[in-house]
C-alpha cells in the first residue's frame, strides 16, 4: 500500500467537525433517561474521551446543571484540582461575569503545610478553597483524595458548594469517591466507576458554561 497517497484528510471547518462528531454520537449513544441539558453535558464527555460507557455512567444531581449555570451568571469561582483543568476550560465564558478559575495544588502554602502534615497537596488545596470561596463550582477530575476530603467538608457544614464536578479518574478510592458524593444533597456531576479524568472534567464544566452562555 502507497501510505502517502492512502490517507486523505477531512479537509472541513472545525465547527464542522465538532458538528460531525456530535452527530455520531447521538447516532451511536442509544436510549437514555438524561434530560436535555443533562445530554448537552454527556455529549461532551463523550467527544472529550469517545467513550460512550463513560457517558452512559454519568449520573446528575437534580439541581446539578440549574445551580452550575446560576454559580456561573453570579460571577462564582471556580476551584480546579490540578493544572490540566486550568489548561483546558474556556475561561473567557466564566470571567466574563466576574468569575475566575482557581488550582492550588502548586501553592508555596499549600505544599508546606501538606508537608507539616504528611498529607497530600490534594487535601490541603481543597482546604485553602473553602476558606476562599463562598459556595463556587469545585471541578475535580485527578484526585479521589480532593473529592473525599471535599465531602468530609461539606458532611461538617464547612463547605457549600454551588455545584460539584467529581470525576476523578484512578483505581484507589476514585470510585468511592464518586459513591460517596453521589448520595450527598448538593448539586453534583459524577460517574460510576474508575473512568474520569481531568479531560472530562473540563468538558464538563465546558459544557456548563456554554449554558450559561445561552441562558
Amino acid at each position: 500500500m502507497d501510505f502517502k497517497t492512502a490517507f486523505k484528510p477531512l479537509t472541513v471547518q472545525p465547527q464542522e467537525i465538532e458538528g460531525i462528531s456530535f452527530n455520531m454520537i447521538d447516532s451511536e449513544f442509544g436510549e437514555h433517561t438524561f434530560t436535555e441539558n443533562q445530554y448537552k453535558v454527556v455529549q461532551r464527555v463523550v467527544h472529550a474521551s469517545a467513550d460512550f460507557e463513560l457517558g452512559h455512567s454519568l449520573l446528575f444531581h437534580e439541581k446539578a446543571i440549574e445551580a452550575g449555570v446560576k454559580a456561573i451568571l453570579n460571577g462564582e469561582q471556580v476551584y480546579a484540582d490540578v493544572q490540566m483543568i486550568l489548561g483546558g476550560v474556556s475561561k473567557g465564558r466564566i470571567e466574563k461575569h466576574g468569575g475566575g478559575v482557581h488550582v492550588f495544588i502548586s501553592d508555596p502554602d499549600v505544599m508546606e503545610e501538606a508537608k507539616r502534615l504528611n498529607t497530600t497537596r490534594a487535601i490541603i488545596s481543597v482546604r485553602k478553597a473553602i476558606q476562599q470561596f463562598d459556595g463556587g463550582i469545585y471541578a475535580i477530575g485527578n484526585a479521589p483524595t480532593a473529592l473525599l476530603e471535599l465531602i468530609r467538608l461539606i458532611k461538617e457544614g464547612m463547605a457549600k458548594p454551588s455545584l460539584v464536578i467529581g470525576l476523578p479518574v484512578g483505581f484507589v478510592s476514585a470510585p468511592e469517591s464518586k459513591e460517596e458524593l453521589a448520595k450527598l444533597d448538593v448539586p453534583f456531576i459524577t460517574n460510576v466507576g474508575r473512568k474520569g479524568g481531568s479531560t472530562v472534567t473540563v468538558a464538563a464544566l465546558n459544557a456548563i458554561s456554554l449554558l450559561a452562555e445561552k441562558a
